[in-house]
């Protein structure tokens, strides 16, 4: 009879209703809340905005430009000068710039070579830089840098969103396997509950000893400590996750106690973080955002060392100017009437721009070394995560197999329990092995799934499938 109770307690703990009254959101469900609204992720985004107003500012040096000059004297009644200078300049890509000038000057005290005629002269003309600065100079290339900063701010923020993802991912997957944990605890606490009255009936009707309700009750609450961890675990877990959810840029979100984890994730990882079919042997390393951001990087120091190798040459600026003092007739200005000058100047030892050189050769070392290190360094990591998703992939199947023969041997050790022909201390004993192995099996996947988080990590996917 005492047999009988237990064995059919045991059945009813196995046929419990599920857990009802809970909501469950999917890793796609999460991480589409995540890239949408994380405020990191609108941070990333601020990378895009700040080179495009570095470019914005690199254009501003090639913006016409505007320019009066005025200056007056006048001490005891006499008017010393009066001279106005508007001049208009519109710079070149090259180092050319056109410019265009009108002078009129008066007073009785002007220098000679001030002197204008009295509605004023007009010129037009160029200043030219014959050696430094014709093929590159400064406004160059801060703009071709710019350009080459916007490049590399797309990868640099494609980079840093993966990041975001990933680091929300790997949290999911740590929800997802305490509350795993938590649910192995409740199943087999019932079990134990269930036991457990079993044998204090048994007991009570003259039909086992008290030692067994002893043992029972020890297996009872040993369960329910576990359970009271795992729950723990489980709370730290969702309020971690919490740390990325966001309903909009300004309101984050908590999880409840009724959102759950979906706990067929297995089946639909490598869809939603788009890993599945990669051809690794065929995969482009030079490809990959680190390695474009690193090129870019790359580009803009040759144009630091293009302008530093530019500022070994001497200046040598070249302005000629056609004077008129009638502009509205183009034949006016002529080779008779003109204004030139010539301006050189070099430093004698160059120590400046040899030094500048230098640097930018050195910048440009380093920078190729970190490429050829990131190449390795990538390729190594794609190729060692590959080869641990297989190994996984393989103890995952030999979990699965002791589990089910875990799960046997509980059945078939409750079955002689029925029969009189085992204890409650053997009974206890397997199931305890069932759980390590539950347990063990959990924390696989979890491994498996962390794993498959990092290749998604090294490759920078972002185009996820959050539908």
């Amino acid at each position: 009879m005492r047999y009988l109770i237990l064995y059919i307690s045991l059945l009813l703990s196995a046929i419990l209703p599920a857990q009802e009254g809970t909501s469950i959101i999917s890793l796609s469900e999460y991480l589409g809340y995540v890239k949408t609204f994380h405020p990191i992720v609108k941070q990333a985004n601020l990378l895009i905005n700040e080179s495009e107003a570095k470019l914005m500012k690199a254009r501003g040096a090639f913006d016409p430009k505007f320019e009066i000059d005025y200056n007056q004297k006048t001490f005891k009644n006499t008017e010393y000068y009066n001279k106005l200078n508007a001049t208009f300049k519109i710079p070149t890509w090259y180092g050319i710039e056109l410019k265009g000038n009108f002078e009129e000057n008066t007073g009785d005290y002007l220098n000679p070579e001030a002197t204008v005629p009295d509605d004023g002269l007009y010129s037009a003309g160029v200043s030219v830089s014959l050696a430094q600065g014709l093929l590159i100079n400064k406004r160059m290339a801060m703009l071709k840098q710019a350009k080459m900063y916007i490049k590399q701010a797309k990868a640099d923020r494609q980079i840093l969103v993966n990041t975001i993802l990933y680091n929300a991912t790997t949290t999911y997957f740590n929800w997802l396997k305490t509350y795993n944990e938590k649910r192995v605890y409740e199943d087999f606490l019932n079990n134990a509950i269930m036991r457990f009255d079993g044998v204090k009936k048994s007991f009570e009707v003259g039909e086992m000893p008290a030692i067994d309700t002893l043992e029972a009750r020890i297996t009872l609450n040993d369960r329910r400590l576990n359970l009271e961890k795992a729950r723990v675990k489980f709370m730290k877990s969702s309020l971690e996750l919490s740390n990325y959810l966001w309903l909009d840029e300004n309101t984050p979100v908590e999880i409840n106690d009724d959102i759950i984890p979906d706990i067929n994730t297995f089946e639909s990882v490598d869809t939603i973080l788009n890993t599945s079919g990669l051809e690794i042997e065929n995969l482009n390393i030079n490809d990959h955002p680190k390695m474009q951001s690193l090129d870019y990087k790359l580009q803009g120091l040759t144009i630091e060392k293009r302008l530093s190798l530019n500022n070994l040459l001497p200046k040598v600026d070249l302005q000629y100017n056609f004077l008129s003092q009638t502009p509205e007739v183009s034949r006016s200005f002529s080779t008779s009437a003109y204004k030139s000058g010539l301006n050189v100047s070099i430093p004698l030892f160059l120590r400046k721009e040899r030094a500048d050189l230098k640097l930018a050769q050195l910048k440009i070392q380093d920078t190729k070394f970190e490429i050829q290190t990131a190449r390795i360094s990538l390729k190594n990591k794609i190729i060692s995560i590959n080869q641990e998703l297989e190994s996984y992939t393989l103890q995952n199947n030999y979990t699965t197999v002791i589990v089910g023969d875990y799960e046997q041997m509980l059945t078939a050790e409750e079955r002689k329990f029925f029969l009189g022909e085992s204890s409650l201390f053997l009974v206890n004993s397997r199931e305890s092995k069932l759980i390590d192995a539950k347990l063990k099996a959990i924390a696989l996947e979890n491994s498996f799934f962390n794993t498959k988080a990092s290749l998604f990590n090294v490759l920078v996917i972002s185009n996820i499938n959050t539908n």
